[in-house]
């Protein structure tokens, strides 16, 4: 009988080893998933088209759409909020609560009032963002965005700057980019999976 319980507990104490060890190696490896994701973002304090204060909280529990340009953009803005508003509709009930947020690289120039004033032809799906130059530059720069001023000849100023496109899930987790004329379907496909997540 002692031989008896002395198996039964060994076979217990192996079976309660073998779920400690497979639950360690399964959160070891999703912890090691997360830490791979690409990071992108980071906390800011800024001024939506409306005069609202908005903060990196507005970029979770929906899935987002961020381009970073200004209203003075003679043509990669216009033409990429145009697309992303046609590709928006194109998706139809598919786009759920999919949201989209144009950040100027420009604030000195683009106020909440200009921003609105400028996204409303591209639909209500669209928000503008603005506020300090130091805040846009600290956000732009933790996305990977280029931004640099350069004088044009007019004694007037134009902006260079990142022209793709950036994909966020709903849970603020980086999905992707759009590219700059992009392939229509190849965008369109991209929205839809974004949309789903």
């Amino acid at each position: 009988m002692g031989n008896w319980r002395r198996v039964l507990w060994l076979g217990i104490l192996a079976a309660v080893m073998a779920v400690a060890i497979a639950g360690y190696v399964v959160n070891r490896s999703n912890q090691q998933q997360a830490s791979t994701a690409p990071v992108l973002g980071s906390a800011f304090s800024l001024i939506d088209s409306d005069g609202a204060a908005i903060t990196e909280a507005a970029f979770f529990g929906r899935p987002t759409v961020l381009f970073f340009g200004f209203t003075q953009c003679p043509e990669i803005c216009p033409v990429s909020l145009f697309e992303i508003s046609t590709l928006m509709d194109e998706l139809g009930p598919e786009k759920r609560d999919l949201q989209a947020f144009f950040i100027s690289v420009d604030p000195e120039r683009d106020s909440p009032a200009v921003m609105g004033e400028y996204i409303a032809p591209f639909g209500e799906n669209i928000r503008g963002i603005t506020g300090p130059l130091s805040a846009i530059e600290t956000l732009a720069q933790s996305w990977g965005v280029y931004i640099k001023k350069v004088p044009i000849d007019d004694g007037d100023y134009t902006v260079d700057h990142t022209a793709s496109v950036f994909l966020v899930d709903r849970h603020g987790q980086f999905r992707g980019t759009i590219a700059y004329r992009e392939n229509h379907q190849i965008a369109l496909d991209k929205l839809r999976l974004l949309a789903s997540l």
